[in-house]
């Protein structure tokens, strides 16, 4: 196994259990010191055992090393989500493209973020946050499945000091007194100025894709649309073309694209 594609040690400085059903860990380097990472990047977390998965980076921790959600949808994620504070886990990265926080300056800036999405946004809402005189106006949409999906609770009541912040699910309980539906239906009910409007997007693929397409509709040009794509990684490197959509590998030409790039490959289920 090559430098690069050894993983290095890391541990598990914190654990905390969202109501997200998902599991957000702090990982510090067992030895040296973390690599700064920008926001959309990823890293590779192994887990001892059983595999290595892309895991989208949602901060850095308060002593240092990386903020990062996972939920559990498969074997590895299941075992990453088990781990408790003191384990040890492997981390390679950070990779990937990341959003390009210099486009939006000066721009008004909608977010849009379905389910997990919300993770890999998180670094781009609090750079957003901590310079509110760069940009202009800031719209944070969300959607989820449920209530208890969504991330985040205690800082969205943060952020709502700085974003005009929607939230919509797709089965409300007994207490939610919010929209319920598709996150594009909020698309079209914010105040849009298309000329001076930057957008950030991450979600599963059909839901950046209707979102894009309703943002589209309102006048702003697919190149102002910065989505983060979720194709299956598993090298981070390039070399074994899981990833692969079309002529690009997701894990180095992304995974944050633009939409003027991304929208003629998401058109077609499977390339």
């Amino acid at each position: 196994m090559t430098l690069e594609m050894t993983p290095i040690p890391y541990r598990v400085r914190s654990r905390r259990a969202d109501r997200a059903e998902s599991v957000t860990l702090t990982l510090e380097p067992a030895e040296g010191l973390c690599p700064t990472f920008e926001p959309g990047q990823f890293t590779m977390i192994y887990a001892p055992g059983v595999g290595e998965i892309p895991i989208s980076i949602s901060g850095r921790g308060r002593f240092g090393g990386y903020v990062q959600t996972i939920r559990a949808a498969g074997a590895v994620s299941r075992a990453l989500c088990r781990i408790e504070a003191g384990d040890l886990v492997g981390v390679r990265g950070p990779y990937g493209t990341p959003f390009d926080m210099g486009a939006s300056a000066g721009m008004d800036v909608i977010v849009a973020a379905g389910g997990l999405g919300l993770a890999p946004l998180r670094p781009v809402i609090r750079e957003l946050a901590a310079h509110p005189g760069r940009y202009g106006r800031l719209t944070l949409l969300v959607g989820a499945r449920t209530p208890s999906g969504v991330l985040y609770p205690r800082e969205l009541a943060r952020w709502a000091r700085h974003f005009d912040i929607r939230v919509t699910v797709d089965r409300p309980d007994d207490k939610w007194q919010g929209p319920v539906g598709l996150i594009t239906h909020l698309v079209d009910q914010i105040a849009i100025g298309p000329r001076r409007t930057y957008a950030y997007v991450c979600g599963p693929e059909i839901m950046m894709r209707a979102t894009a397409d309703a943002l589209v509709r309102r006048g702003v040009p697919a190149g102002r649309i910065a989505l983060s794509l979720e194709r299956n990684m598993k090298c981070g490197l390039g070399h074994c073309g899981h990833c692969q959509l079309g002529p690009l590998f997701t894990c180095v030409d992304g995974p944050v694209v633009t939409y003027d790039h991304a929208a003629p490959l998401l058109e077609v289920p499977q390339l």
